[in-house]
């Protein structure tokens, strides 16, 4: 079982811009320059990147996927209480 993992995540407040962005990103877009321009996250100025965390460090509903869903592949959106947010899992250790 995976103890850590190292994601990716563009933050929105509405549900169609996220759904826009993911729309985008299955076109071939390029996840981090998405986050630069559109993630409301301070981690958006660094493409969204939220470096290496342990299990239990997210907020429940975004730990649970990014420990459980496909690498590699953006998955979202995600609603918790910060927003909407699209998941870009890089590795799981």
């Amino acid at each position: 079982m995976a103890k850590t993992a190292a994601a990716l995540h563009i933050l929105v407040k509405e549900e169609q811009h996220a759904q826009d962005i993911l729309a985008q990103l299955e076109q071939g877009a390029d996840f981090e320059k998405l986050a630069k321009k559109h993630s409301i996250c301070p981690s958006g100025k660094k493409g969204g990147h939220l470096g290496e965390f342990k299990q239990g460090a997210m907020v429940p509903a975004f730990d649970k996927v990014v420990f459980s869903c496909p690498l590699l592949t953006p998955y979202g959106p995600l609603h918790t209480q910060f927003g909407y947010h699209i998941i870009k899992v890089l590795y799981r250790n």
